[in-house]
């Protein structure tokens, strides 16, 4: 009973909702109907008629106000009411039909049965959604259309009887369609809200499902990526330092292509944001150029050539270097021979002044056809491309996306064989010099006497952290879980916590909470050294004071150099409880 309640308030309400919108419509018809009417029969009716429904009107809609503003269920008398007061409108907004009708000229009758019509069409697709309001507002002009030819051929011998029945019939006819068609609007309206909601659904399984990947591979891969590391810091023979970087380069290429399908799921789904910071832009263009002029082919120039840009800009530099690497990665698969050229300038004297950056390559180049295509996700040049080049088809269209979000743009020029001209905008915004640099303490750190509490459950992922940091001094102590991560940390102090995510007993968001409360680390640094890579995941950090956020899988001068600076730079208990 309390659920049909519920029910009936809310389709009330949405009813509230959709009148006191639609009420200047209402009121407009109302001027358009009163004006025909008085034409058609010059006199005080058509006047005092409008004059009722304007009144009408107004105290229809002050019943329903409570209706619109308010969640609150609603007492029986206010129901009633509001229903009552939908009916007896309809019945006055028709009235003025019935006096023309009842004035038996034929341009009278005709527009009586028009407007009622009118009334009717009008009616029942505003209240398609809300089926439960049509016996108010389409009962009274059905009633009319139907009842007024009959009355008339009872009443009036000057009518011919037949004639009338059959516009009666006519209008009971027009009536049922327009009921039809009602349903067949509400019909189509529920189907349509059964998909939406479905792929909402399938979409919030998709973005589950790709979380889940997300962990399940980067948790070997951490093995894998870490291995190679310790392999390269190992005296290797020249046969064996080569199948180390095969190791390195297949890594890389894994965990590019699963970058790439988590950053097009992030951006699809609205989720991905970007996070402004100043860093020095010929710095970081020069070191994209440097990595990538090594991977370019034999005989590839690859150069860098700024012209007269700041030397410090804002914008994400994560994303900012993203497109950059994405670009050349682009150029060198393309270019066998020639040469890539990464260009940097502004567009000034205009209010908001450009950043651009182009690059440029002499490689195959392509037609109209495919370069209106390539910013399309999963989309490549031709069939043969993967199978000679690799990848997914998603490096470009994740690249356009991003540069929109920040701001700019993304253009491609190109000729069949003669090569490429990528061209990256976005506003330039000039950044303050950087600051004078510090004495670093982390930069002598060699990691003897640092106490560290690492909770992670699997074990070949502890083993790896362990080679990592031991060889450098420091003690590692391994709780399997959460739960053991909280005891731990209950009974002494540590210098660095390292704490996984997803961990059986108790994962480690609600561990780093429960440390956070109180004992003898509530100050310790704690830093989020997980496989799950989403936004909403570093969210949940934040939220229990975790700011530093390593990604598995864990390079290891990345894992020195934060574990070196949380040493470094103690973090006070008060700042982060009240964070």
């Amino acid at each position: 009973m309390t659920t049909d309640r519920a029910a009936t308030d809310a389709a009330l309400r949405a009813i509230a909702a959709m009148r006191g919108k639609d009420l200047l419509a209402r009121l407009g018809f109302a001027v358009f109907i009163g004006v025909i009417g008085w034409f058609l029969a010059p006199g005080p009716a058509a006047p005092a008629w409008f004059l009722a429904v304007v009144v009408c009107q107004g105290i229809d809609h002050w019943i329903s106000a409570p209706l619109r503003r308010s969640d609150a269920p609603l007492p029986a008398a206010r129901r009633w009411a509001f229903v009552v007061s939908m009916t007896l409108n309809a019945f006055l907004y028709s009235g003025l039909a019935v006096f023309l009708w009842f004035q038996g000229t034929a341009a009278g009758m005709a527009f009586a049965l028009l407007s009622l019509c009118g009334s009717i069409i009008n009616n029942a697709l505003q209240m398609a959604q809300t089926p439960r309001a049509l016996p108010s507002v389409i009962g009274p002009p059905g009633l009319y259309i139907v009842g007024l030819p009959l009355v008339t051929a009872m009443t009036s011998p000057a009518h011919d009887g037949i004639q009338m029945a059959l516009i009666a019939t006519g209008g009971g006819v027009y009536i049922l369609h327009a009921l039809m068609a009602v349903k067949r609007i509400w019909t189509t309206n529920q189907q349509t809200e059964a998909a939406i909601e479905a792929a909402q659904r399938a979409n919030a399984a998709k973005s589950d499902f790709l979380a889940t990947i997300s962990h399940e591979i980067r948790t070997p891969m951490n093995a894998v990526v870490a291995a190679g590391e310790l392999l390269r810091r190992t005296p290797l023979s020249e046969e064996q330092a080569g199948h180390v970087d095969m190791l390195g380069n297949a890594s890389e290429v894994l965990l590019g292509l699963l970058n790439d399908v988590l950053d097009l799921s992030r951006i699809e789904s609205g989720k991905l944001e970007v996070d402004l910071a100043p860093f020095d832009l010929t710095d970081k263009l020069a070191a994209a150029a440097n990595l990538w002029r090594t991977k370019a082919a034999d005989g590839v120039t690859l150069s860098f050539q700024p012209a007269g840009v700041p030397a410090r800009i804002m914008t994400d530099p994560l994303r900012f270097q993203q497109i950059v690497s994405n670009l050349l990665s682009n150029a060198t698969k393309f270019t066998a021979s020639g040469a890539i050229v990464v260009r940097a300038g502004q567009l000034v004297g205009m209010d908001d002044p450009i950043l651009w950056i182009e690059v440029e390559d002499s490689g195959s180049g392509m037609d109209a056809e495919t370069a209106g295509r390539i910013f399309s996700s999963f989309e490549q040049g031709s069939s043969g491309v993967t199978r000679v080049h690799g990848g997914t088809g998603l490096g470009l269209a994740i690249s356009r996306r991003l540069a929109q979000l920040l701001g700019g743009s993304l253009t491609v020029r190109s000729e069949l064989g003669k090569g490429s001209v990528f061209r990256f905008e976005i506003p330039l915004m000039v950044a303050e010099p950087a600051p004078a640099p510090a004495d670093d303490a982390q930069d002598d750190w060699s990691g003897g006497g640092v106490s560290v509490l690492l909770a992670e459950d699997h074990v070949v992922n502890q083993r790896i952290v362990r080679m990592m940091l031991e060889p450098f001094g420091a003690a590692v102590t391994v709780a399997a879980n959460g739960a053991e991560a909280v005891e731990l940390a209950s009974l002494r102090a540590f210098d660095v916590i390292l704490m996984d995510m997803q961990m059986p007993v108790m994962g480690g968001v609600e561990a780093a909470a429960r440390i956070r409360a109180g004992g003898p680390n509530a100050a310790t640094p704690i830093l989020a050294l997980t496989a799950n890579a989403l936004a909403e995941h570093r969210a949940e950090w934040a939220a229990v004071g975790v700011d530093v956020f390593i990604t598995k899988p864990v390079e290891m001068q990345v894992l020195l150099d934060h574990v070196a600076a949380a040493v470094a730079v103690p973090i006070i208990a008060e700042e982060r409880l009240t964070a």
